[in-house]
């Protein structure tokens, strides 16, 4: 892929005149107008509507860093196996506010250490390998996994998109993927291991110093790699961060507005966005973790993000809390009233009877 969809800016604009024209003093309903705007640019008029048809995809993989006797988590790896069958059960967080926002979700296993015996098959289609490499010492893809990987992601989008869906949320489970979440924007970003690592899934200082000493040893060997994003995704990446790197491209090339959700898609879409400059119109920041690294990776992409609450699950659940404001900003702009028609019928009482 080498271009992204336009932005409608006759849209944007349509939308920026009527928000300024709507009943209340200039600028009064702050970040929702400015998401009103984006909701008209993505979509192509600028009388946009609520996103109705949401489709979440969960990435799910495993990675090097998680194994032996090695830990960069509070839980163990057998844990991202467990997750996708809950996923499939319904039971997860993700789960329970996709129902709520009448949202889809869909789970598929990129890179799973697990054959998941008895889950549809539909979940493993896209698998690439079981596990990443242990990006400290090898890399975590070869290149026709890479390839791979992207491709799927790539494909994934396309059915999610031909299917009907108006908004994509790209989830994300692996038990040590905010380690390579935080390499891939370290690495992209020149940054120390101090500046991107943080808690994760909440981890005690000792196992933060094992995590810090992972990224530091990836960050050096990704270094010969900062200005190529696909050679970082095989390097210092992994199965399911390549695949959502694709679907976010696609995602941008197609049109198809995305709301990210932390550091896992935060990480993801600052390659994308290196891959091909200015996809990162099409996507809006849900919200920021926890994780230092994805703060600099939003600020790098220039997303301010809508919601601020100290979330660090991942799954996109961040993302999906924050999708009511898409549609609170998109009712705002169909169903205000305009200053003009409020002070006309002030001035003429009896014909706007």
């Amino acid at each position: 892929m080498t271009t992204t969809a336009w932005i409608d800016e006759p849209s944007r604009a349509g939308a920026r005149a009527r928000v300024d024209g709507l009943a209340k003093p200039l600028g009064a309903l702050g970040r929702l107008e400015d998401l009103a705007v984006w909701l008209a640019g993505v979509q192509g008029t600028d009388e946009p509507a609520p996103p109705r048809s949401v489709s979440v995809v969960v990435f799910a993989g495993d990675h090097g860093v998680t194994g032996g006797d090695r830990a960069v988590s509070a839980y163990p790896r057998d844990v991202t196996a467990l997750m996708v069958r809950e996923f499939l059960e319904g039971g997860a967080a993700v789960n329970v506010l996709a129902r709520a926002q009448g949202a889809r979700v869909r789970v598929l296993d990129l890179g799973v250490d697990d054959d998941l015996a008895g889950t549809p098959p539909e979940v493993g289609r896209y698998k690439v390998r079981r596990g990443s490499g242990c990006i400290d010492r090898e890399d975590a893809l070869s290149r026709a996994e890479t390839a791979a990987a992207l491709g799927a992601g790539a494909a994934i989008a396309d059915e999610e998109i031909d299917a009907g869906c108006d908004l994509l949320v790209p989830g994300d489970m692996g038990i040590g993927n905010t380690t390579v979440a935080a390499t891939l924007v370290g690495a992209a970003l020149e940054l120390d291991a101090s500046q991107v690592v943080g808690r994760g899934t909440g981890i005690d200082d000792a196992t933060w110093r094992g995590k810090h000493a992972i990224v530091e040893a990836a960050l050096a060997r990704s270094r010969a790699h900062g200005d190529d994003p696909v050679a970082l995704l095989r390097v210092v990446g992994s199965a399911d961060t390549a695949a959502m790197t694709g679907f976010l491209l696609r995602a941008a090339e197609r049109g198809r507005p995305v709301l990210l959700d932390g550091i896992v898609s935060g990480a993801c879409a600052l390659l994308a966005e290196r891959m091909v400059p200015g996809a990162a119109a099409w996507w809006c920041a849900g919200h920021r973790s926890t994780e230092p690294a994805h703060g600099v990776a939003l600020e790098a992409l220039g997303l301010v993000p809508l919601l601020d609450l100290g979330m660090r699950l991942g799954e996109a659940t961040g993302a999906l809390t924050a999708l009511p404001l898409l549609r609170t900003a998109a009712g705002l702009l169909a169903e205000m009233s305009t200053l003009a028609s409020v002070t006309d019928a002030a001035a003429d009482p009896v014909s706007s009877r």
